[in-house]
Order: C-alpha cells, then sequence, then structure tokens
C-alpha cells in the first residue's frame, strides 16, 4: 500500500508518538530513517497507526522490530491532507480497495469516472497505481533496504559480547567490576 491513487504519505508510528501503540525494541528508529529521508527530499509525511491489519503484525507479535510506509485504503483524505499531498478531499485515499477496479483500468472496471479524472489532473496515475507516491516511495524503501543490508545494528540489541558476559557477571563471585 504506497501508492494509492488519492494518497498520503505515511509512516508507520514506531515510537508511538503520534497513536500510542510502540512497536517492538528498533521500531522507533524504523521510524526516524523514514523520517530523515523524507525530511531531506523536502516531502511532507505523517504518522500512521500499526493498527494491526497488515503483514507486520506477524513481526510485532514476535517482537521483530517493525516499520514501513502507508499511502492510505478505505480512510477518507481531509481537507488538510488534501492542501498537503494533493488529491480530492472527502474521497477514500484509494477508492477502489479490495475491489475489481483495483486494476490499471479502474474505470472500466467500476470506479468513479469523474473521481478518476480529477485524481488523473493532480497526480500521474497508472490505472489505480499513483506514479508519484510509488517513486518517492520506493525511494524510501530501497534507501532503508540498503541501509539494513549493511548493517541492522541502529534497529537490533546489541550482541552479548565476552566484554559485556564479563561486565555482567563481574562482581557475582565477590570479584570487583573494573
Amino acid at each position: 500500500m504506497v501508492s494509492s491513487p488519492n494518497f498520503t504519505r505515511g509512516i508507520y508510528d514506531g515510537d508511538g508518538s503520534d497513536f500510542g501503540l510502540v512497536g517492538p525494541e528498533g521500531s522507533a528508529q524504523i521510524e526516524a530513517e523514514f523520517e530523515s529521508h523524507f525530511t531531506n527530499k523536502g516531502l511532507p509525511f505523517q504518522g500512521t497507526e500499526f493498527s494491526g491489519r497488515s503483514d507486520y503484525q506477524a513481526f510485532i507479535n514476535n517482537g521483530i522490530p517493525s516499520g514501513g510506509l502507508f499511502t492510505g485504503a478505505e480512510g477518507i483524505k481531509t481537507e488538510e491532507e488534501a492542501a498537503i499531498y494533493g488529491g480530492v478531499a472527502g474521497e477514500q485515499h484509494d477508492p477502489c480497495y479490495h475491489q475489481a477496479c483495483d486494476s490499471f483500468t479502474p474505470v472500466r472496471d467500476g470506479a468513479d469516472a469523474e473521481l478518476y479524472a480529477a485524481l488523473d489532473a493532480d497526480y500521474p496515475l497508472v490505472g489505480n497505481v499513483n506514479l508519484e507516491a510509488l517513486d518517492t516511495n520506493a525511494d524510501a524503501i530501497a534507501h532503508l533496504t540498503a541501509k539494513y543490508a549493511i548493517s541492522t545494528a541502529s534497529v537490533t540489541r546489541p550482541a552479548i559480547t565476552a566484554s559485556t558476559t564479563t561486565a555482567a557477571t563481574a562482581g557475582r563471585d565477590g570479584d570487583a567490576a573494573a
């Protein structure tokens, strides 16, 4: 869900600052990385809730750091969001969410022709895919994928090493920690 036709640029709220639901340890760092990426590109963004409705939930349930992007589904775009991201206020972020018109030919497949004409005037669309949202989100996803391919140290717990084991056990048998 990274290219909804009437998109917003949502980042999952890993630290709980927007919705109060904190992801597993490391999730806040993923959120911060996405925020930094969009800030550096001069792109607006907003928090989105870990609502349990997506593939990330299995990771959260198992304590794995989680994060990601979301451009909207059946939720309604507000006037404020339309002022920031463009698009049509009062309409769903993805008017064809889980419908036959979620296709490369949405109007032919049942979408509202007038709404799609308005969206197409505001954005580059290919069917039900917003190319602006896809481009900016794909860049952010690629950025974080490359970062975490090199190292996940910023989102994982520190590994137990000989020095941390020694420090943790020092004093157990009466030895003083150095």
